[in-house]
């Protein structure tokens, strides 16, 4: 059969099993899922962290491997593992596509249970891509970078776990816009405003906008509200007070704050490229995950 990918990697999530069947049930998904590929054309290697914990006979690739290897990178399991592998794939504009293993996500949007109907066109060359933005960050200390990472999703400055609020002062393109009181601050991408910045208040944005929402947590005033900024500007976040506190990429990565410290957020100039089949629509994965359709 003809397709479009000729080589694909094929990137899991694995995690220590309950028991032996938990496992065979995961390495054999995994493999059916292979044996699709290569049914339809496609020669297939695996993710390194992938292949080790499947103990799945295929050629093994690390990120840099795949991004320059390889025409696709197909990610089964959930949002988390999309964000991890996209961020690595975006500097290689490596295009993605999501099987969702539990519940359909917003980023994995191909259900396990049909992944052969849905993805056989999608390998043919019939898809719709969505091209994401992302974040660089970087933490400064003293005048020095002492830790940098890039967000699909969200910067997010925290207190810790067991102090009280923390005090951040807020600069955007080196204006001084507010000194805030919370448990912390959101910087969200348009991916991300679906994720933590949603449940602590903050507006989802359509995935074509050029915008950030910076979202407090927890405000000390009710009068600090979120708002959105274009991404192209530069976010400055400084902690002033607070004990304990960190910032967290992705809630992946995470780096510890000391008073002074300043985390700087700019756009990326790399963007994730998903795609999605044919007659997928933003708004029809919103309505399915926030059940909007429900109560009608």
């Amino acid at each position: 059969m003809n397709t479009h990918f000729r080589h694909v990697a094929l990137v899991g999530k694995y995690f220590v099993p309950v028991g032996e069947a938990q496992a065979d049930t995961v390495r054999a998904t995994m493999a059916e899922i292979a044996a699709f590929l290569h049914g339809q054309g496609c020669r297939v290697s695996m993710e390194a962290a992938t292949a080790a914990g499947s103990g799945l006979d295929f050629p093994a690739l690390d990120a840099e491997g795949i991004g320059r290897e390889c025409d696709l990178a197909l990610v089964v399991g959930g949002d988390g593992t999309m964000l991890g592998i996209g961020r690595e794939l975006a500097q290689y504009a490596t295009p993605l596509i999501g099987i969702n293993q539990g519940r359909l996500g917003f980023i994995t949007d191909i259900a396990l249970d049909n992944y052969a109907n849905t993805l056989a066109p999608m390998l043919a060359g019939l898809y719709t891509e969505d091209r994401r933005s992302l974040m660089e960050a970087q933490v400064i200390r003293e005048g020095k970078v002492v830790f940098e990472a890039p967000a699909m999703n969200d910067v997010v400055v925290n207190r810790g776990a067991t102090s009280g609020m923390v005090e951040l002062r807020v600069k955007v393109d080196g204006h001084f816009v507010a000194s805030q009181r919370a448990d912390g601050l959101i910087i969200a991408s348009p991916t991300g405003s679906t994720a933590y910045s949603l449940s602590a208040g903050g507006p989802m944005l359509h995935p074509s906008l050029p915008g950030w929402v910076l979202v407090p947590i927890a405000p000390h005033m009710l009068s600090n509200r979120p708002i959105v900024l274009a991404d192209a500007s530069e976010i400055e976040v400084e902690l002033v007070a607070g004990r304990g506190a960190s910032a967290n990429f992705d809630m992946q990565s995470l780096a510890s704050l000391l008073h002074g410290d300043r985390v700087l957020v700019r756009r990326s100039q790399h963007q994730a490229r998903f795609l999605h089949p044919l007659g997928w629509n933003y708004f029809d994965t919103l309505r399915r995950k926030l059940h909007w359709n429900e109560g009608a």
